[in-house]
């Protein structure tokens, strides 16, 4: 059986897609798994050593430079790549015109199928414009989790339930993925960057965080100008912390799955951080925690929710009670 999941992006949705690998493979052992993804997230997704083949795409990059020769050259690569093999599934687990775009291009056996959401769930993405490129559209629950939408759809095509714990296929730490500018020892890290306003943390109660753990080294990681001058902030007022240069996305994974506790907002980090089953405090502002709460594993603890952010003191226990129990 040879099937295709289509997800791109971004960082956590493709996160949150990852497990739909180990379900076929624990129900279909010889099955082949191909992805469409992205090219920002072409390492992530070959993290999983089940994926048999990733397909880059580069849309973003090429609506920018459509007149130029190489980027067209890319592109016929791409749909060669694309139409290289049959197969007996394509999934998109994304709903969206662009998404289905490149299910369409996809090529299937005869009788094969190509299957998608029939429905987007609360305050999601979902273009319903996009079930005109199914063979057949399943329907989710409007509050099904970010890991357990793909994983439902998927099963209900190829005929399993949803029964364990999602095993996101990510390796274990080792030594020899420490970069030279991580700490010796155990460190926490701060997902503290959101590019929403809304769901930042407040800086007062990083700063209060950061002083009760206190001898441990807190890294604060950056992606945007915006947020190195947030975690400048930040590191003025704690002794022990170290504001990192600029990580590429897989150093920053790699940041993610060494910690001895990752604290953070809703981001793809802090859930990738989470899906390594590094001690997380996941930290909910202004987003629903049902959507992509990190519900697998006694080594994550959600805090918050919409409007009801916590305070220093109910993260700080957390914190400590991860750190002593790990």
């Amino acid at each position: 059986m040879k099937i295709l999941l289509v997800r791109l992006s971004s960082l956590g949705d493709v996160l949150h897609n990852l497990p739909i690998v180990a379900d076929i493979l624990r129900h279909h052992p010889q099955a082949q798994v191909d992805w469409v993804v992205e090219e920002a997230y072409v390492s992530l997704v070959k993290l999983n050593p089940h994926v048999r083949k990733v397909i880059p795409i580069a849309l973003r990059r090429w609506r920018k430079g459509l007149g130029k020769a190489a980027v067209r050259a890319e592109l016929r690569g791409f749909f060669r790549d694309l139409r290289a093999e049959q197969y007996d599934y394509v999934f998109d687990t994304q709903g969206l015109i662009k998404t289905g775009i490149v299910m369409a291009c996809a090529r299937v056996k005869p009788g094969g199928q190509k299957i998608g959401l029939a429905n987007g769930t609360e305050d999601s993405g979902y273009e319903g414009i996009s079930r005109v490129f199914h063979s057949r559209s399943i329907p989710v629950a409007p509050r099904t989790h970010a890991v357990a939408r793909g994983r439902q759809v998927v099963a209900a095509a190829l005929g399993y339930t949803v029964d364990t714990a999602p095993d996101f296929g990510l390796p274990a730490p080792g030594a020899s993925g420490r970069k030279p500018w991580m700490p010796a020892g155990p460190y926490v890290v701060f997902f503290h960057g959101t590019a929403r306003d809304a769901k930042k943390w407040p800086p007062s109660d990083w700063i209060a965080l950061g002083r009760a753990l206190a001898p441990l080294p807190v890294l604060l990681p950056w992606g945007s100008p915006r947020e190195k001058e947030d975690a400048s902030f930040l590191a003025a007022a704690l002794p022990n912390a170290t504001v990192l240069p600029r990580l590429s996305m897989m150093d920053a994974v790699e940041l993610a799955r060494h910690a001895a506790l990752a604290v953070g907002v809703d981001t793809g980090l802090t859930h990738i951080a989470a899906a390594f089953l590094t001690p997380t405090v996941e930290i909910y502002v202004d987003s629903p925690r049902w959507k992509t709460e990190g519900n697998w594993s006694p080594r994550i603890v959600n805090l918050g929710d919409t409007g009801a952010a916590p305070d220093a003191a109910t993260v700080l226990a957390a914190a400590r009670r991860l750190l002593e129990t790990t």
